[in-house]
């Protein structure tokens, strides 16, 4: 797996600060055009809460993504894969 780029810009850009430590949230393409996002991990407290039509594997995580970190994104995702 390699980290290609970061979608968007530096969380901490600017001075601003995030609500995790070690410089998260973020997001980043991957080599194979797929995405990694770093949040925090809110599994134990949200997977009961999920709706009907979507569910969470014991393989898979739900991560709380502050929507100021996706919106500035927003530029940086392809339109189309």
């Amino acid at each position: 797996m390699t980290f290609l780029r970061r979608i968007g810009p530096d969380p901490h850009a600017n001075g601003q600060s995030t609500p995790a430590a070690d410089n998260c949230p973020d997001i980043w393409e991957l080599a194979d055009g797929d995405f990694a996002i770093i949040g925090i991990d809110i599994t134990d407290t949200a997977k009961s809460l999920l709706p009907a039509t979507a569910g969470c594997g014991s393989d898979e995580r739900i991560v709380r993504m502050p929507r100021r970190i996706l919106v500035d994104a927003r530029s940086d995702i392809p339109a189309k894969s």
